[in-house]
């Protein structure tokens, strides 16, 4: 796995062991098994951004500190310009840009994801509150609850995230998309 995944997972269990809990009371919070929980925290596994966003909201720190290793400051406004995102290549498929990095206790986390093309598998996932999804650029193919949905650009979707969802990018381009999760 590359380093950022093994920073990200270093940094999870560091809060882990600060707030004296488990793995097993861990991923009884974040609602995950506990080998899976042992798999994010080793760095030898995808962490997935809404499993971060979830473990960030149960103890009570931002997802950014998981993210970056960094603290945000700003409590009354944060300007992120283009292409200057807190970045995170999670996998050769997709890229992660934080677009509210510096913002202290956020609401909801809004990301640039990339998702590289020729990627057939879709991983599915879930988790916690909803989230809202609108293409900028190429075509989309996001499967959520059994359905397979097609996005192109401009189209958006809103949607429960605890259903298990996933997406790849398809017709040859790579995908950009606005992905804001709450």
């Amino acid at each position: 796995m590359n380093t950022q995944i093994k920073q990200i997972a270093a940094r999870i269990r560091a809060l882990r062991e600060i707030l004296d809990l488990s793995e097993t009371e861990i991923a009884a919070k974040c609602s995950i098994s506990e080998a899976e929980y042992e798999l994010f925290e080793s760095g030898t596994s995808d962490i997935p951004v809404s499993f971060l966003y979830q473990f960030a909201q149960a103890f009570g720190v931002d997802t950014t500190t998981l993210l970056s290793g960094e603290e945000p400051r700003m409590t009354s406004f944060f300007v992120t310009r283009k292409g200057t995102g807190a970045s995170v290549e999670r996998t050769k498929a997709y890229k992660y840009m934080s677009l509210a990095h510096g913002f202290k206790n956020t609401k909801m986390e809004p990301f640039e994801v990339t998702v590289e093309p020729n990627n057939n598998h879709i991983s599915l996932n879930s988790h916690t509150g909803q989230e809202f999804n609108l293409v900028l650029e190429g075509t989309l193919q996001i499967h959520i609850a059994g359905n397979d949905i097609v996005l192109n650009e401009g189209d958006s979707i809103y949607f429960d995230a605890t259903k298990p969802h996933g997406m790849k990018a398809i017709g040859g381009r790579k995908v950009r998309f606005l992905a804001v999760i709450g």
